[in-house]
């Protein structure tokens, strides 16, 4: 009996964007879906199951942090993994703030990579667990509860 892919839903506004994370994540083992905007998102998450969100902050028709404001009430236990652009401390804690267990910052694919195998492994990489709520940051550069 084969073991099922890990399904992961990309959100991403770019097309260009969501074809990486697609070809990427999908040589590397995983079922990737894509969306394009918050509504969409939130439409698939509902109607199919997934293991791993990857996130980004902005989109035409809303924001990162509402996005998976949204996604925790709909599958609270599903991990959320910002991939952005935005590098500043306050995007990282506010996406942090609203439930994500990562921010990586693009476009550090290893460091997306690496993020997405500890998740879904149930390993939160070695800056996550007592942190007080608090942003820690890994020898990676990725943001962690």
């Amino acid at each position: 009996m084969t073991t099922p892919q890990p399904r992961i839903l990309c959100v991403d506004d770019h097309d260009d964007t969501c074809l990486m994370l697609s070809a990427l994540l999908g040589g590397s083992g995983y079922e990737v879906r894509s969306a394009g905007g918050v509504g969409e998102a939130l439409g698939v998450a509902r109607a199919e199951h997934f293991d791993l969100f990857v996130i980004d902050s902005r989109y035409p028709d809303g924001s990162g942090v509402e996005l998976c404001r949204q996604l925790r009430e709909v599958k609270p236990k599903t991990p959320v993994i910002f991939y952005s652009g935005a590098s500043l401390a306050e995007d990282r804690a506010r996406a942090l703030g609203a439930g994500a267990e990562a921010y990586v910052v693009k476009p550090e694919v290893e460091s997306l990579l690496t993020t997405v195998k500890d998740l879904l492994s149930g390993d939160g990489g070695a800056a996550s667990g007592e942190s007080g709520g608090l942003i820690a940051e890994a020898d990676d550069g990725v943001g962690r509860l």
